[in-house]
């Protein structure tokens, strides 16, 4: 009864709510207002520099004419395509990647092994730790999970205000290496506590990539193949940073820059990244698959794709929010090389794991869509598939629950929340505090008794 006298109370000042922070979009033309930092062409405001990623979707022509291009991506001024092809055979990458971020170099071989043993060194979780925090009051998104258990950390480390480059370093290190354990341990205690599976940990292996140990704690029976760990490991490699603007990495500088911890600042990080248009857009592709696959029965008949692809382009179907979810980036136009590269390797893996049939109607939506979007729009800019649209997709047929999407977005996006923590800590710029025009009216106080 409390519950249902609260709710009603609440469902009373709901319109309010909405009548107050309700603002005409007529006023952000009239004040020039920069809506979401980006000017009337859908680019980003300049609001900082950085050297550690760069992203580039479009060039200039002798005339200043803007072109589209093949999408690129840089870390610290290397092509992500020509890393990826330097981690031939049986090497992973991830662990060089981190290294590359962080300290703007590419390793060399005695360097990346002894930085792997320190990330190694880092790993083990504060004693109880999984039993006191990770095990007590799990929640239902696990992101939440791992914000709890990070704001936590800070209670076991004897310098959690010292903002130093050494000790933010050293926190780093120690967030980048603790967060697949407290990622998989989240999701176990998830699912007992919430799903009524039973408890089982299985611990990472010292010899082991971080790719490889993801998999082996997660899988049953602890087994996998070595395309699936590659597969990993360059899904890893390929999310871990883009460019300073994104959301969550800009919410690092955000917060970094106020003077606060390690700790809080990969926390509010984190929180942005859950957001389901940011790191959990990947589940929004797979849950719109699901709905697509329950209304084409035949994933072969491009008609019939096409005509419910319009259906929830104009909001007649699915989550009614009128988007193809996976098409179309800030940024990238031609294509999204993280993208190209994932659905490279995930057509193999897809062979594989005889998903072919399911990847090809991937690739059909995806063609379908990207013109679908153009029409609807009516743009003239291409449109391309970008990295969440193939990303879920691979980890299903690697075996990951959805659950843990975000969580390994945040495994690998980690090493650059880091990097961008550092450089806006060793720049030391002012505040970042951007400007809202205030558009209400001034109005006199009416006490009390006169309202």
């Amino acid at each position: 009864m409390e519950y249902d006298v609260r709710e009603n109370e609440i469902n009373k000042l709901v319109e309010f709510s909405r009548m107050s922070g309700k603002i005409d979009k007529k006023l952000y033309a009239e004040y020039d207002v920069k809506q979401g930092l980006r000017d009337s062409t859908g680019k980003g405001v300049l609001t900082g520099l950085t050297e550690i990623s760069d992203v580039m979707g479009v060039s200039a022509d002798s005339k200043g004419h803007i072109i589209p291009i093949d999408g690129k991506l840089y870390y610290q001024g290397y092509d992500v395509e020509d890393l990826v092809k330097g981690f031939n055979g049986k090497r992973f990458g991830f662990e060089e990647i981190i290294f590359l971020l962080l300290f703007g170099k590419l390793p060399n071989k005695d360097e990346l092994d002894n930085f792997i043993e320190l990330l190694a060194s880092f790993r083990e979780l504060p004693e109880e730790f999984t039993r006191d925090v990770i095990m007590r009051a799990p929640s239902l998104n696990l992101m939440n999970s791992l914000q709890k258990c990070v704001l936590t950390l800070y209670s076991y480390d004897d310098d959690a205000e010292d903002i130093g480059i050494p000790n933010v370093l050293r926190q780093s290190l120690s967030i980048i290496s603790k967060l697949p354990l407290i990622s998989v341990y989240s999701y176990r205690t998830y699912r007992h506590y919430h799903r009524g599976d039973n408890l089982y940990i299985r611990n990472p292996q010292p010899d082991l990539s971080l790719a490889e140990n993801l998999l082996q704690m997660l899988h049953k029976n602890g087994k996998y193949t070595e395309l699936e760990a590659k597969v990993l490991d360059v899904a890893l490699v390929l999310h871990a940073d883009h460019g300073g603007g994104n959301n969550s990495t800009f919410t690092t500088h955000v917060v970094s820059s106020s003077g606060t911890d390690t700790y809080s600042a990969v926390s509010a990080s984190l929180g942005s990244l859950k957001g389901f248009k940011h790191g959990g857009a990947n589940l929004k592709v797979q849950d719109m698959f699901e709905d697509i696959k329950g209304h084409v029965s035949n994933w072969k008949d491009e008609g019939a794709i096409k005509d419910y692809l319009v259906k929830i382009l104009k909001k007649e179907t699915f989550d009614k929010a009128g988007l193809i979810y996976g098409i179309g980036h800030a940024v990238y136009s031609l294509s999204d090389p993280r993208a190209v590269i994932l659905k490279e390797f995930g057509r193999k893996l897809s062979i594989e794991q005889n998903c072919e049939e399911e990847f090809n109607f991937y690739e059909r939506v995806e063609n379908i869509g990207k013109e679908l979007v153009m029409e609807s729009r009516q743009l003239n800019k291409p449109m391309c598939a970008n990295v969440d649209f193939y990303s879920g997709f691979v980890y299903t047929m690697l075996g990951l629950p959805k659950e843990l999407f975000t969580p390994i977005f945040a495994i690998s996006r980690i090493s650059g929340w880091s990097a961008h923590r550092i450089e806006e800590l060793v720049n030391a710029g002012k505040i970042i505090r951007p400007a809202y025009k205030y558009v209400g009216q001034h109005k006199e106080y009416i006490s009390r008794e006169d309202r």
